[in-house]
């Protein structure tokens, strides 16, 4: 091989390796649902956080971990949090990540660990409570772990769930949670966001049953990152498939490399 050749050849697998690191790093493609106040633009981020934009209005949902991730994403006009665990709560990426008209949106419980600085910009919900900001309404819901315990790591009324209304749609997100009844009664979710990873939640039958029973039409799995590894999404899929309720199971890469 000519010296020419051989530079040549080093120049493309430098650059083929530099695709490939520039690749590894991105997010998945957003999606977009039609609602009534126009698209619904959904972002998956990594493990349990998701960017929703709506009607000009910028959702950050436990925006934790690689904070890296959110360049390029515009800022948040909101952020929820679900719980206190720092997989779902990060005090510094909330730092980094808000402005100044950003509004929180959280339980008590995350409300009670946030600098004093943030109070102003808070909304504190309760387990059933409910905000209407512009044309969005969010109702926080249980999520906490089966049987209940003492012991329990995500014990009833400490976190919240969400269901996001906008333009007709309505967009659930779990948080850390089982197959509890709060969730198997919902009805008319278009979208879901359903945790499955042991032992902090559910495992992929549970899930699985659970979202068989309330029908979504539309499902992601998220926040399947457990003790052991990644819950198995493929099977999850097979085992709603198979329950044949018309729910469309969308998988997507929430453990982006940098």
């Amino acid at each position: 091989m000519t010296l020419t050749k051989t530079i040549r050849l080093s120049l493309f697998v430098s650059c083929f390796a530099a695709f490939i690191g520039n690749a590894s790093a991105q997010l998945s493609t957003p999606d977009t649902i039609k609602t009534g106040k126009g698209p619904l633009v959904i972002q998956p981020v990594e493990h349990a956080s998701v960017v929703l934009t709506v009607d000009k209005a910028v959702i950050y949902v436990d925006p934790a971990g690689n904070k890296d991730l959110f360049k390029g994403l515009a800022a948040p006009d909101y952020i929820l949090i679900t719980d206190i665990h720092g997989d779902h709560f990060d005090s510094t990426a909330i730092g980094k990540l808000k402005t100044a008209n950003t509004k929180l949106i959280v339980p008590p419980a995350v409300a009670d660990k946030l600098p004093a600085a943030y109070k102003p910009s808070v909304i504190v919900l309760k387990n059933f409570g409910v905000t209407t900001q512009g044309a969005i309404t969010i109702n926080a819901i249980p999520m906490y772990n089966l049987p209940e315990t003492a012991e329990s790591r995500h014990p009833k009324g400490r976190g919240n769930g969400y269901i996001i209304t906008v333009g007709g749609v309505r967009v659930y997100l779990s948080g850390d949670t089982q197959g509890i009844p709060e969730m198997r009664n919902l009805r008319n979710i278009n979208v879901a966001f359903v945790c499955m990873n042991q032992p902090y939640t559910m495992d992929v039958t549970e899930a699985a049953s659970a979202v068989l029973s309330f029908k979504p039409k539309i499902v992601y799995p998220y926040h399947y990152r457990g003790a052991k590894g990644l819950s198995d999404v493929d099977a999850f899929k097979e085992k709603v498939d198979a329950g044949k309720r018309n729910i469309e199971v969308r998988l997507r890469n929430w453990y982006p490399k940098l």
